[in-house]
């Protein structure tokens, strides 16, 4: 039993500073499917490790699924061959990734995604008893906007000094604007609170308290990943950041397949995946949001807190504004927004673990998992 949250690192020099935890991981694994042989191993995301967990399953005759696989179609197109190669299912979330992976030759199974399940179920519940429930006795006219710094350590590190000015951008503007900033863990919190000391600001943090917030929340401002779906869930008008350095923005203009990195963009538009823009040089000023995106994201090596606030005061000033971006919400949902996906994926599994072996792969050669 291990807590991949803690192994949950991005970009090439964090991966080398982890990598002996990583094949700690790799053969406490493969020893438990040596003494304890399962039946089918299922992953869920997380590429990068997971990939060595398929390799050694696979090598054992070990039956491989992928649960809401990693998101190779907005980055890394070539890992297909791979996906082909060491997964014997993938259980898509998302119909255009269902599609993707089919068109690919990859045995592929819609389930949907498994935040609905949850989520959509308890919506309305929650969303009426937290509305009952003003965010500060002392102001009923108060208009929160949540502030949502990512659940990665390097997301807050980026993000959270863009996040807060734009807040206070905000409550310039509007004097009813309550900001409250939601926080994964208390080490988070921790991380947080120093930043606010550092700039003299005090806005309060909750814990653990995601969904409740948004329940009440008239707008947010985000760290993209897959807490957009709350957001679309709740119909919270949001604007979506990540900064990133020149460096990695360049790289990305080179790889993104993806039109956009918001997954509530993607599910809005009729053409979530095309060609990389390749570019040499990162842009030398904050681009305007796609307005084609339901979210206004940004994805920046500038600060963009301007752009931010700009929305967000927008929608809390001028309420039809707001209500437009509702009924997109609303659209959206209404085609992806359905329950039962752990209980489709269940089943997929269970009809995976129950079918004869066909491919065992006692030979699988340690350079199969880098061929791309």
């Amino acid at each position: 039993m291990a807590d991949l949250t803690s192994l949950a690192v991005m970009w090439f020099l964090r991966v080398i500073l982890n990598i002996h935890r990583f094949v700690d991981l790799a053969r406490r694994a493969e020893r438990s499917f040596l003494d304890d042989r399962p039946d089918v191993l299922v992953m869920v995301d997380f590429p990068g490790f997971h990939w060595w967990l398929a390799w050694r399953a696979r090598r054992h005759g070990i039956p491989v699924v992928f649960y809401c696989p990693p998101q190779i179609w907005a980055w890394a197109s070539w890992r297909s061959r791979k996906m082909r190669r060491l997964v014997d299912r993938v259980l898509a979330a998302l119909p255009f990734e269902q599609d993707w992976f089919a068109s690919r030759g990859i045995d592929s199974t819609l389930v949907g995604h498994p935040f609905f399940d949850d989520v959509i179920a308890r919506h309305d519940h929650d969303r009426q008893a937290s509305k009952a429930t003003p965010a500060d006795p002392s102001r009923d006219d108060a208009a929160v906007v949540l502030i949502l710094p990512g659940s990665r350590s390097q997301e807050i590190e980026a993000n959270l000094g863009t996040l807060v000015e734009a807040a206070g951008k905000v409550v310039g503007q509007c004097p009813q604007a309550q900001p409250v900033i939601g926080a994964l863990h208390a080490r988070h919190a921790l991380r947080i609170r120093r930043e606010l000391d550092r700039r003299g600001l005090s806005i309060p943090i909750e814990v653990g308290k995601t969904r409740e917030l948004i329940g009440r929340a008239a707008a947010a401002l985000a760290v993209s990943g897959s807490v957009s779906l709350e957001l679309l869930a709740a119909r919270v008008p949001t604007v979506i950041v990540y900064r990133v350095s020149g460096f990695a923005y360049v790289v990305q203009s080179w790889l993104r397949h993806a039109r956009f990195f918001t997954l509530v963009n993607l599910l809005a538009v009729d053409d979530p995946i095309g060609r990389p823009q390749g570019q040499w040089l990162p842009p030398r000023a904050v681009e305007p949001a796609d307005s084609d995106a339901v979210y206004p994201e940004y994805l920046c090596v500038q600060n963009p807190a301007e752009q931010l606030a700009g929305h967000v005061i927008e929608w809390l000033q001028h309420e039809p504004t707001r209500q437009a971006v509702v009924k997109r919400l609303d659209e959206v949902a209404a085609t992806v927004s359905h329950g039962g996906s752990a209980e489709r994926a269940a089943a997929a599994v269970v009809e995976i673990a129950e079918t004869p072996a066909t491919l065992p792969h006692p030979q699988l050669q340690a350079d199969s998992i880098c061929a791309a």
